[in-house]
């Protein structure tokens, strides 16, 4: 029974990304990036579980990365969707084209999350980090910034042209060969930037935190605050690429 048991969580993982999927497309955001944080609590213990149990496995492997392509890859997909359906667009694609073809390019993040899940499958190097953007802190990132900034995102300060761009960036972060650091080990020269960003994320999640209680929105300012992290995640990491390596 013990083997079936890392698993069930990750089909636990993938039914949280049918359900965020379809709650996106009707319009759910907050719901849908709910679930996709419920995806990542479960994407976090299913590897753990399997190597506490001792029975990990290819199948678990292989059953990881299409879960973590549905939660991770078609669900901020979804939201895209739906976004690209709502945001303002500028004169010069302000017409029936644009309007029909744009939201489909949000299925892009799928398929450079796909990519990306495929190449960290095969790649030596990411045993103990990541080269390029993993698919979670992608897909928590749309999830927190559509959930909890969809009235600035469809208002006139933006526009489909930069959700575009701003879209095709993250799709790069995905497959880049910019190394990005877990949390495996703090040792090493990059052990004190690691320390340094969850201390600064801290502190943002806290401040997020205190001013959305005060002003009856905690839970819209923690997931901006999120999204402000995951932005620190790959500055920071971006950073530390850059820094010697020290053994």
């Amino acid at each position: 029974m013990k083997k079936h048991i890392p698993n069930i969580i990750t089909c636990s993982n993938l039914i949280c990304g049918c359900i965020a999927t379809y709650s996106a497309f009707y319009g759910g955001y907050q719901m849908a990036f709910l679930f996709i944080l419920l995806g990542a609590f479960f994407d976090f213990f299913d590897g753990m579980t399997a190597r506490a149990l001792g029975v990990s496995g290819r199948l678990g492997v292989e059953l990881d990365s299409l879960a973590d392509c549905v939660t991770f890859g078609v669900a901020p997909s979804a939201m895209l969707f739906g976004l690209f359906n709502k945001v303002a667009y500028p004169e010069f694609m302000a017409n029936e084209f644009f309007f029909t073809v744009m939201p489909f390019t949000a299925f892009l993040v799928a398929a450079f999350s796909a990519l990306r899940l495929a190449k960290f499958n095969i790649d030596e190097r990411q045993h103990t980090g990541f080269i390029g953007m993993p698919t979670p802190a992608n897909a928590i990132f749309w999830g927190a910034l559509i959930s909890s900034s969809y009235t600035w995102l469809t208002g006139p300060r933006f526009n489909a042209f930069f959700l575009f761009l701003f879209m095709m960036l993250f799709c790069w972060l995905l497959v880049c060969e910019v190394p990005m650091f877990a949390f495996k080990s703090f040792k090493g020269g990059d052990g004190k930037l690691k320390i340094s960003f969850l201390a600064l994320s801290g502190i943002v999640l806290a401040v997020s935190g205190v001013v959305g209680y005060t002003h009856g929105c905690a839970g819209l300012l923690l997931a901006r605050g999120l999204s402000v992290c995951i932005g620190l995640y790959v500055m920071t990491s971006i950073v530390a690429s850059l820094l010697p390596r020290k053994e």
